[in-house]
C-alpha cells in the first residue's frame, strides 16, 4: 500500500494505488460508524445507566455536539500539525473514548465518553483533506469520490450493524469491538501513511481566526456549504423519520425489518466514485443541477402509492437510494470543489464545509421530528422536499464566473 512517487514536505503524488485509496476508504468509513453506533441502541442504554427518557437523547445529542466542535477545534490542526501523527493520534483517541463508553459505570462518565467519541470521529475530515493532498488535480475528484462512498457506507451501516451486534455481545460490546478496530486500525494507518508536513506557520489562534475570513471572503465555500447543509438536512430529515413512519400502524414493520431497509439505502454511496469522475470531467454544474432535482424528487415518488402498500414500501426504498445517491453526488462536488482553493487551507476549508453542512443535519433531524409528531409521514415529507427544492433555487442565481471557476477548479 504505498504511493509511488511521493513528496514528503508537499505530499503531492502523481498516483495513488488502489490499495492506499482502499485503506483510506475503509478508515473514513470504520471511523464515522463509531458516531452512529449508539442511536439505535439508546434506548437499551438509558435504562441500564439510569437516565429518565428525556435524558436518553443526550447519548446522540452530545456525541454530535463533540463531533461538531472537533470539526471546528480539531480539524483545522491538518494545516498546521504533521498529518500521519494527526489522524493516527486522533483515532488512538478514539480508541480509549469507546473502551471508557463500553465500562462506563453510570450515565456521567458515559456521556462524557460519547462526546469524546464525537470529537475523536473528525479523523475522517483529516483522511479526506489528506486524500486530497496526495493525488494531482487531473484525479482528484475520482480519488476523493471513491474515498468518501467509504465514509457513506460506513454512516448508513453502522445503525444496523450496531442492532445486529448487540444480540450477541450486548451494547457494551458493540463499543469495545469498535475499539479494537479502531486500534488496529491506528497501527495500519500509522505503517502505511506518508508523511505530510502542511506549510502552514501560523499559531493555532490564528489559524481558527482565519477559518471565519475564510467563511466570510470564499463564495465557492458559501454556495457548496449552502447547498450540501440542505441537502444533508433533507437526508438527515429522512432517516430521522423513516424509522418511526415503518414502525408504525401502515407498515407495522419491526426493528430487524427496518435494519434491512436502511441498508438498501446504503446502495446510494455508489455515487461517490461516480461523481468524483463527472467533476473531474468539469460537470459540476450539471451534476449539482440533478442531485439537488433527484433529491427533492425522492420525496414525491413515497407520495404515489396508498400508505402501507407494498407498492408503498418499494417506493420508500428507491426513495432511500436516490436521495442517498443525490445527498453523496453533492457532497463530493462540493468537497471537489472546495478543495480545488488551495492545498494550504485545505482542512480549515473542510472544517468550515463540514460543521456547516453537519448543523443543516441536525436542523432537518429536529425539523422532521417535529413535522412527524404534528402531521406523520405526510408533513414530513414535504418539508424534506422543501429543503433540496430551496438550494435549487439558490442554486440557479450562481453567475457564470463561480460557475467557471468550479469547472477550472
Amino acid at each position: 500500500m504505498a504511493l509511488k512517487a511521493v513528496d514528503t514536505n508537499e505530499a503531492v503524488a502523481e498516483t495513488m494505488s488502489s490499495a492506499m485509496i482502499f485503506l483510506l476508504a475503509s478508515a473514513c468509513g470504520l471511523v464515522a460508524a463509531n458516531i452512529y453506533y449508539a442511536q439505535p441502541l439508546a434506548g437499551v442504554i438509558g435504562p441500564e445507566l439510569g437516565l429518565s427518557a428525556a435524558a436518553t437523547g443526550l447519548i446522540v445529542t452530545l456525541t454530535q455536539i463533540g463531533y461538531g466542535l472537533g470539526l471546528l477545534f480539531v480539524v483545522p490542526l491538518g494545516d498546521l500539525v504533521e498529518n500521519r501523527k494527526l489522524i493516527v493520534g486522533t483515532v488512538a483517541t478514539a480508541v480509549l473514548a469507546l473502551i471508557a463508553a463500553a465500562l462506563a459505570p453510570h450515565a456521567g462518565p458515559f456521556l462524557f465518553a460519547m462526546f469524546l467519541v464525537g470529537v475523536s470521529s473528525v479523523a475522517v475530515q483529516m483522511i479526506v483533506p489528506f486524500a486530497a493532498h496526495m493525488t494531482p488535480a487531473a484525479i482528484r475528484g475520482r480519488v476523493v469520490g471513491n474515498v468518501m462512498s467509504g465514509l457513506m457506507v460506513g454512516i448508513m451501516l453502522a445503525r444496523p450493524v450496531s442492532s445486529v451486534l448487540s444480540e450477541f455481545v450486548s451494547w457494551r460490546g458493540v463499543f469495545l469491538v469498535s475499539a479494537v478496530a479502531m486500534g488496529i486500525l491506528a497501527m495500519v494507518l500509522y505503517r502505511q501513511l506518508p508523511r505530510r508536513m502542511p506549510d502552514a506557520k501560523l499559531p493555532y489562534r490564528a489559524l481558527l481566526a482565519s477559518m471565519a475570513e475564510l467563511a466570510r471572503t470564499t463564495p465557492i465555500l458559501q454556495r457548496r456549504s449552502a447547498y450540501q447543509a440542505a441537502m444533508f438536512g433533507a437526508f438527515s430529515l429522512f432517516w430521522t423519520t423513516t424509522p418511526l413512519y415503518l414502525s408504525g400502524p401502515a407498515f407495522q414493520l419491526t426493528q430487524g425489518q427496518i435494519a434491512l431497509f436502511a441498508l438498501a439505502g446504503a446502495a446510494g454511496a455508489i455515487a461517490a466514485p461516480i461523481a468524483g469522475r463527472v467533476a473531474d470531467r468539469g460537470w459540476t454544474w450539471g451534476a449539482t443541477l440533478f442531485a439537488l432535482i433527484t433529491a427533492a424528487t425522492s420525496f414525491l415518488v413515497t407520495h404515489i402509492a396508498p400508505e402501507g402498500s407494498h407498492l408503498s414500501l418499494a417506493l420508500l426504498v428507491i426513495a432511500a437510494i436516490i436521495l442517498d445517491f443525490a445527498v453523496t453526488t453533492n457532497l463530493v462536488l462540493s468537497q471537489r470543489a472546495i478543495f480545488a482553493l488551495g492545498a494550504e487551507f485545505r482542512s480549515r476549508l473542510n472544517g468550515v464545509f463540514m460543521a456547516t453542512f453537519f448543523m443543516g443535519g441536525a436542523v432537518g433531524s429536529a425539523l422532521g421530528g417535529w413535522a412527524y409528531s404534528h402531521g406523520q409521514w405526510a408533513a414530513a415529507s414535504w418539508l424534506g422536499f422543501a429543503l433540496p427544492v430551496m438550494a435549487l433555487g439558490f442554486f440557479l442565481t450562481e453567475r457564470r464566473n463561480e460557475q467557471r471557476a468550479v469547472r477550472v477548479g
